[in-house]
């Protein structure tokens, strides 16, 4: 795990406009990265994503937007969390196309496969109940964010959102209830 004081360092040269200290950044956060994107990519069947392909993908994105740079080391990651469920959500809705015969293909850039294609329909769906979930309790939308597609732990969370630790849990509570009811219907 990278030095927090050495990340926020680094955060903080990225929020003066310093464009260099990204590509400083990546290096000292890539691990922790590639944990979240395996824990995405972990609990299904074999697919053609895979973990490294997902964090590079989140680093071009990351790189390249025009989103204001992240306050500290848990806002980072939790930035970090939304572009990998919008590249997992991406490449479920391409293969669910590919299903029905477009003929696209996705390049690989990592041998080591991991799944997603089985779950590219529970994914998309997910992704729609989470869309729904953010119009009636926005916060709690974003809990599952950080905590599903983010891994992170409830403190962690709390200190992104700026809310307590039990203002997570109950959100995180009701936030899965909702979207079990939604998934099931």
């Amino acid at each position: 795990m990278p030095s927090g004081n050495e990340v926020t360092r680094l955060l903080v040269a990225l929020q003066g406009g310093d464009r260099e200290a990204f590509g400083l950044l990546f290096p000292l956060v890539y691990d922790e990265l590639r944990r979240i994107a395996h824990r995405q990519l972990l609990g299904s069947r074999p697919s053609t994503l895979q973990t490294t392909a997902v964090v590079h993908e989140a680093y071009l994105k990351l790189a390249g937007g025009q989103a204001s740079a992240p306050r500290d080391r848990s806002h980072f990651f939790a930035v970090a969390a939304q572009a990998m469920r919008q590249i997992l959500v991406d490449h479920a809705r391409a293969h669910l196309t590919q299903k029905r015969g477009s003929g696209a293909q996705h390049v690989l850039l990592d041998e080591r496969d991991l799944p997603v294609e089985e779950r590219a329909a529970e994914l998309v769906d997910l992704d729609a109940a989470l869309v729904r979930l953010a119009v009636l309790d926005e916060r709690a939308a974003k809990v599952v964010e950080l905590r599903f597609f983010g891994g992170l732990p409830v403190e962690e969370t709390a200190e992104v959102l700026d809310i307590s630790p039990r203002t997570v849990k109950r959100d995180w509570r009701e936030a899965r209830a909702f979207l079990f009811r939604e998934l099931r219907s």
